[in-house]
């Protein structure tokens, strides 16, 4: 059966050049999944994908090599250029770099956004287009096609804010990320008063609470370490320390021990491991209590997190989701409680998906409503059964 009465989708050859093997997608559909009029160029051989896009994007192209893509460009008008190159090929290094460099030539590389399958990438591949900064975001286009326009739309806010083009910087992407997650002014309010209020009221739990942990083990009462939360933004976090001393160094000992450990040996985005044998005994009483968090209300009132939000995660696992479709977590406020703790907190099961879902969910419609209804259930998942 012919693909395009599968796909539901008109095919029209090329008006241009009628012997290439790029076709064009139109009017898959009335409106676009999210009212967008984005406009995509495939570059794979997988019909599925293919049809996919033309019923999520207003209209497109595809081809087959990223030549042929190179050939596509040269062919058409400038206003006619796709929003989004989506790569589902075998990494191809001189192609990749030729494509950019016509990108950058014709100054409109700020403009498009570049898309590159995960599954046709090795880990030295990733390294490879992340360190010279020829895509834009690595995915699973299996699993992260939902998101996609939402994602392409906040890329392009990214790109089109730079004063060069296609060179999107650690520093630039947390300024913009953070200009469009600025925490509203009733919730920071809540913030201070509850967070000064709940100190006043513990500090006699506080003092015992040092004095025991100078009495278990050699070591700092607090422990302090970067953490990046809304916006990438970068802070002193506290609590008061459950490890051993030097805990962080000795990570790589027990690595192995992860509970989101990856199955092809590539990076993991977080972690947490069960039984961890760096927490002291005193450690493990204040982790499955929740006590170890309470230092960080001094954080809420510095204003680095808030009382509800997404947890600020250590730098090394900040530093995995940057490129990647989760990057939207980051649009909320850090957070003490939040959503994955109060849903899946203590769950050794919860997968990594799982666990940047609810965050990206939260980042998506936290208000003061909703932070109020993850308060009240906060109690109930205070008080963990494992030690993960």
């Amino acid at each position: 059966k012919d693909n395009s009465q599968k796909m539901n989708i008109e095919i029209y050859p090329d008006p241009i050049k009628k012997s290439s093997r790029w076709r064009r997608f139109e009017g898959a559909v009335a409106e676009p999944v999210d009212s967008s009029a984005l406009t995509f160029l495939y570059v794979g051989q997988d019909r599925d994908f293919s049809g996919i896009f033309s019923r999520i994007f207003r209209s497109g192209f595809t081809t087959e090599t990223l030549a042929e893509s190179l050939t596509l460009f040269k062919d058409l008008p400038r206003n006619q250029y796709p929003d989004v190159v989506i790569l589902d090929l075998q990494t191809d290094k001189k192609a990749l770099k030729d494509f950019h460099s016509f990108l950058q030539a014709k100054k409109i590389a700020n403009r498009i956004i570049i898309i590159y399958n995960e599954k046709k990438l090795t880990t030295a591949n990733i390294n490879y287009l992340k360190d010279n900064e020829l895509v834009d975001d690595v995915i699973d286009m299996e699993t992260s096609v939902e998101n996609l326009t939402r994602k392409i739309n906040f890329l392009k806010k990214i790109k089109q804010s730079q004063p060069r083009p296609n060179r999107i910087t650690s520093e630039k992407v947390v300024k913009v990320i953070a200009r469009q997650s600025r925490t509203p002014f009733m919730k920071r309010l809540i913030d201070i008063t509850f967070a000064s209020i709940i100190l006043l009221a513990i500090l006699p739990l506080l003092v015992i609470i040092a004095i025991a942990i100078r009495i278990d083990s050699k070591g700092p009462i607090i422990y302090s370490s970067l953490r990046a939360g809304k916006g990438f933004r970068i802070f002193k976090f506290y609590k008061f320390r459950t490890m051993v001393v030097d805990a962080d160094k000795k990570m790589e000992q027990f690595a192995h021990l992860n509970q989101y450990s990856n199955e092809d040996g590539s990076e993991a985005k977080f972690v947490k491991i069960a039984n961890d044998p760096r927490i002291t005994r005193l450690g493990k009483i204040l982790r499955n209590c929740s006590l170890d968090e309470l230092p960080q209300l001094f954080n809420v009132i510095k204003g680095d997190m808030s009382l509800v939000g997404n947890r600020p995660l250590p730098l090394y696992e900040a530093a995995t989701l940057t490129t990647d479709a989760h990057v939207e977590r980051f649009m909320a406020p850090a957070g003490i409680t939040g959503l994955w703790q109060i849903k899946k907190r203590g769950n050794a099961e919860m997968s990594v998906e799982e666990r940047i879902n609810l965050d990206i969910s939260y980042a998506r419609r936290y208000n003061v409503v909703y932070d109020l209804w993850i308060v009240a259930n906060t109690p109930a998942a205070l008080f963990q059964k494992t030690n993960v």
